[in-house]
């Protein structure tokens, strides 16, 4: 799967690593729900670390159809709060 990130590009993801992304995104939407900033900012950074880490970085020319869009390190609460669906920014 591509995936964006906001503001930085795009990733290639295996399948695989869905499962632990998806745990990330549960805790995210749960801090978002709450207000809970600090976590928010923990939490967001960790799941972009994880999608930076996990995956392979595209070349910045490439124009691949993203077919996940992530929000930027700096957003805000209520940015990734008009993102979300009712599973989360990754879909289950």
């Amino acid at each position: 799967m591509i995936v964006r990130i906001m503001g930085e590009g795009q990733v290639r993801l295996d399948d695989s690593h869905f499962p632990a992304l998806n745990e990330l995104d549960d805790e995210l939407m749960a801090e978002v729900e709450s207000g809970d900033t600090e976590g928010f900012r923990r939490t967001l950074a960790a799941l972009l670390d994880a999608v930076r880490t996990m995956g392979a970085a595209l070349p910045d020319d490439s124009l691949e159809p993203s077919e996940l869009i992530l929000p930027a390190p700096e957003a805000s609460i209520a940015e990734v709060r008009a993102m979300l669906t009712e599973d989360g920014l990754i879909p289950d």
